[in-house]
């Protein structure tokens, strides 16, 4: 694609300020700088961070802002200095939009913990929009088979599942899963192809959400607010709910695990040191590493994964994260937008 033919502007979803809704707006297509490529987003997950940003939970916000983290798309210009990417790569753009490479955490390759990152759809503008540019090192290169929909919630849901997975750590024969949405529904599918026991837990009176689960292979799925029938191993919570720390931590064995896996969490309860006594261990897992994404694509290369994705168009962006709020979604939620493909070549000098 001829840089000629790079539109000069493009539709986009804002916020102006936290507790406002999204509103339509034309913007500027942006010009990637000499590391950045400049993608062609064909769609972009809707992820309850977004929702954590605009309730001003999360309080450092870029503003105005353009929301959204989880981007599938197609390279159609490069920067000077781009070496990773060519016009027509199929790609994602996470979380963690860059991050310094010389800090403590980041000479630890603990880049997640980084003393000054950049976060997509938080710090830099991401995904709720036609166009989007992003930091060449930090862009995943993506199976075209995910250039789509169904690649969205890989990218946050996925990875960020992933990351806890992985903190739970070895001898788990029996794992619960607290909030059974994006990350829950895709990370069931990788535990119970490596022969884990699932456990699902999802809002009370929730019995479509309980099928869901079932339907991905858990052994039981009830109220968060009921104990489960056996044991568990260890434990993962994806709901932003404070109260389900305690609760957690009563299911599970002497030795075992909690994971809290959000970026954000109500303030969790007091609860009596005899439920963590036993060695059990609580932790929280904090943004993604680039080494997550290599390691989590090529679990997935091996289960045949189904994302379950309800989409919605780029104005309906407000729609869309209304559902997430009140969990009438099963699944994950993505925009999806109007966009064709293109097959020739651009590069933009800057």
């Amino acid at each position: 694609m001829n840089s000629d033919f790079i539109p000069k502007t493009m539709r986009a979803m804002v916020l102006a300020r936290p507790h406002t809704e999204l509103r339509l707006q034309e913007l500027a297509v942006p010009s990637p700088l000499p590391h950045q490529v400049l993608i062609r987003v064909h769609a972009c997950g809707v992820c309850r961070t977004d929702l954590h940003i605009m309730d001003g939970e999360l309080t450092n916000p870029k503003l105005p802002l353009v929301l959204g983290h989880e981007i599938v798309g197609e390279v159609i210009a490069t920067g000077k200095e781009v070496t990773r990417f060519r016009v027509g790569d199929p790609v994602g753009v996470p979380w963690l939009g860059s991050a310094c490479g010389h800090c403590r955490y980041c000479r630890q390759n603990q880049e997640n913990l980084c003393n000054t990152p950049q976060f997509t759809g938080y710090t830099v503008d991401g995904g709720y929009a036609e166009y989007t540019v992003a930091h060449q090192h930090f862009c995943i290169p993506l199976p075209p088979r995910y250039l789509n929909v169904h690649g969205t919630p890989l990218l946050c849901a996925g990875l960020i599942g992933y990351r806890s997975y992985r903190m739970i750590g070895n001898n788990v024969e029996r794992l619960g899963l607290y909030g059974f949405g994006a990350a829950a529904h895709i990370l069931a599918q990788i535990a119970a192809y490596q022969g884990k026991k699932l456990y699902a837990f999802t809002r009370p009176g929730d019995i479509e959400g309980q099928h869901f689960a079932r339907s991905l292979g858990a052994t039981w799925a009830g109220s968060s607010d009921a104990p489960p029938p056996d044991e568990l191993d260890a434990a993962i919570i994806f709901a932003p709910v404070g109260a389900l720390v305690p609760a957690a931590l009563r299911a599970v064995r002497k030795g075992g695990v909690v994971v809290c896996g959000g970026i954000h969490m109500s303030d969790i309860p007091a609860f009596p040191y005899r439920l963590l006594w036993e060695e059990r261990v609580l932790r929280s897992v904090a943004n993604l590493t680039r080494r997550d994404a290599e390691e989590f694509f090529a679990a997935a290369s091996e289960v045949p994964l189904k994302t379950t994705v309800k989409t919605f168009p780029l104005e309906a962006a407000n729609e869309a994260l209304a559902r997430l709020r009140d969990g009438t979604l099963n699944g994950a939620a993505a925009l999806e937008m109007p966009c064709t493909r293109t097959t020739s070549a651009a590069m933009v000098a800057t």
